[in-house]
């Protein structure tokens, strides 16, 4: 099977409503934005994927690619990551590209990646992330609600220039829900400079932050430091006793062995369309249970972002949350999926199960992806 057409498409879908994700302070988000990867084989066989696009760079993102893919073997994983690793060193971050090759392997063998991965579970106790800073009121109502729909835990953002305001919420919350699980993102990890003031932790805010969510019992703390302030983690690691996470921006398999070997984190975050593709985030599980670890990969990306990171989450014994972005009526599942035929959804008793279809495990909305196509 060789690879015989490549192309990405921008899709752009309106939100509902402006969103305003916490990670970037000053940004009214009005659309999802989606570069589309489409790879044809001359066995008749297509892989998608997806990347996040902040505006209209990935638009001779095809044109690009196809000199380095165009007859390639797409079961030869390995050797198109070296490709997307090279184009790294150009400052470009094309991991998202790596699993439409696992959705043509996949379809090829009729069998859902994570089985091709080494199978293990097919389905993980998913947490409501949030993607906004909200007052002690409306972040009440919202787990009020996501309870109702089944959700056992929830991920609330600190990012308030001052800590106090958000861990006023965090303390409402337990307080009110005292059987949810709760858990924090501090979104340090990489701060975004120019849309609006955003705060910094240094080392002893973020300790100071952890030893009170610990009162909380929270499960963990994600990214209260740079990411890569391995020191710095391994310090706070060693100062406090609540989990330390981190990773989603970290990139390929030599900045997740700096986190392992320096003891920074206690869970490791990649994500497959982000750290390196589906092989590497599998490989970054491997390293992880090997030290006794755990990993939670981050899914704030799209439908089929989603889709790829819950085939790795089947793969891993270490898995036990998977992330499940919600934040309406600007985030929502529509919003999310809008380019898949279903949106993805947790069941009754709080689980989302890995897409079980061929590769991916998703179907694509051809009429959805004509309608919102701007390339």
């Amino acid at each position: 099977m060789r690879i015989t057409g490549i192309t990405v498409k921008l899709l752009e879908y309106p939100l509902e409503q402006p969103f305003y994700p916490a990670w970037l302070p000053g940004y009214p988000q009005a659309f999802h934005r989606v570069n589309l990867v489409i790879l044809e084989t001359d066995e008749g066989i297509t892989g998608y994927s997806a990347g996040f696009a902040f505006g209209q760079e990935g638009l001779k993102l095809g044109e690009l690619l196809a000199p380095f893919l165009l007859g390639r073997d797409p079961f030869n994983v390995e050797e198109i990551i070296k490709i997307l690793r090279s184009a790294t060193f150009l400052g470009l971050r094309l991991w998202y590209v790596e699993p439409a090759l696992w959705d043509i392997i996949g379809k090829a063998l009729n069998v859902p990646v994570y089985k091709l991965l080494g199978g293990y579970q097919e389905r993980i106790k998913a947490y409501a992330s949030t993607g906004e800073l909200k007052g002690v009121e409306e972040r009440l109502e919202y787990v009020e609600q996501i309870q109702k729909l089944g959700f056992r835990a929830v991920k609330l953002r600190f990012h308030s220039l001052d800590w106090r305001e958000d861990m006023k919420v965090a303390r409402a919350v337990r307080e009110h829900f005292p059987k949810i699980e709760l858990i924090v993102d501090a979104n340090m990890g990489w701060r975004v400079a120019g849309l609006g003031e955003a705060p910094h932790w240094d080392l002893a805010t973020a300790q100071r932050v952890a030893e009170e969510l610990k009162e909380l019992g929270v499960l963990w703390l994600e990214e209260p430091l740079d990411k890569n302030d391995y020191h710095g983690y391994r310090l706070l690691r060693q100062r406090v006793g609540i989990a330390l996470a981190g990773g989603e921006m970290n990139s390929d398999l030599h900045e997740f062995r700096e986190l392992i070997l320096n003891q920074s984190l206690d869970i490791l975050q990649p994500d497959a369309t982000l750290s390196g593709g589906i092989l590497t985030a599998k490989k970054i599980g491997g390293m992880a249970e090997a030290f006794g670890l755990r990993i939670a990969p981050h899914t704030w990306t799209s439908g089929l972002g989603f889709a790829a990171n819950l085939q790795v989450m089947g793969a891993c014994p270490n898995c036990e949350w998977a992330e499940f972005p919600y934040e309406p009526p600007g985030w929502t599942p529509q919003a999310r999926d809008f380019f898949l035929k279903k949106p993805l959804t947790i069941d009754p008793d709080g689980y989302i199960s890995v897409p079980l279809g061929p590769g991916l495990g998703v179907e694509l909305d051809e009429d959805a992806i004509a309608r919102y196509a701007k390339s």
